[in-house]
């Protein structure tokens, strides 16, 4: 089952190195690709590095602001210099500000869609013309169970999540003809370091696994899994699927 997956040291560019991006650069390398990991965030970068180097794996981080086309484009070069033209790319940065409606200024949307949305337009363009070019590719984003639902409080974030599932239908209906799948994973509730805090006060744990017929959160690794899978060759014919990691969320 090891060599199920194998990714045999290919170029990999993951942004993200939070919960899910973190899980999934160390679950990546563990199937021997080679992996660039890029984040603003110096600690989280340092976390997975040390998390690879403990399992006998390399993870070479970069620091980097992703929250301009300008920074996003030279990131991309600087990690291409790093592992490689990239053969898997995965977009995992994001934020959400929990608000209701009108209680939300431009701020919130404006910076919410420029890191969520816009961030994956621009680094999704500028690997996808690498992968065109080589006629090889594996792309996968991070989106959301609330690209599809309605919670309340998540305006922004859902508005985002939603965007980013037609613009990856797109990519992946013009780049198909080049073999350069383009995949969405949507993780329902998932218990990272960012969502613990929220979790554990006000009942939040409790009123969000009564919404999940597999009746408990999901963890980081679940999602890395599903990622993992459409970076490989056993999904080389699935391209533009949301594949939604909830526990059955979305049926109820």
């Amino acid at each position: 089952m090891q060599d199920w997956l194998a990714l045999g040291r290919r170029p990999t560019l993951v942004f993200g190195a939070g919960g899910l991006g973190g899980a999934s650069a160390l679950s990546l390398a563990a199937q021997g690709a080679r992996v660039a990991l890029i984040d603003a965030n110096q600690e989280n970068l340092d976390g997975v590095v040390q998390a690879a180097k403990e399992a006998g794996r390399d993870v070479k981080p970069l620091a980097a602001d992703l929250r301009t086309a300008d920074g996003c484009r030279a990131a991309v070069r600087e990690a291409v210099e790093l592992v490689g033209t990239p053969q898997v790319f995965l977009h995992a940065i994001g934020r959400n500000v929990r608000k209701p409606v009108l209680d939300l200024d431009d701020d919130d949307w404006q910076d919410t869609l420029t890191l969520n949305l816009s961030s994956a337009w621009w680094l999704g363009q500028a690997v996808g013309r690498l992968m065109v070019e080589q006629r090889y590719g594996r792309m996968v984003f991070v989106s959301s169970v609330s690209g599809l639902l309605a919670h309340p409080h998540h305006a922004p974030y859902a508005a985002t999540k939603g965007g980013m599932n037609q613009m990856v239908r797109v990519m992946a209906r013009e780049w198909a003809r080049y073999d350069v799948t383009v995949n969405t994973v949507a993780p329902g509730y998932i218990e990272t370091e960012l969502t613990r805090s929220y979790l554990d006060r006000d009942n939040h744990r409790e009123s969000l696994e009564s919404l999940v017929p597999a009746e408990r959160l999901g963890q980081p690794e679940e999602v890395a899994d599903a990622v993992t899978f459409l970076a490989s060759d056993r999904a080389r014919f699935i391209t533009g699927q949301i594949v939604y990691v909830d526990g059955g969320r979305v049926l109820v």
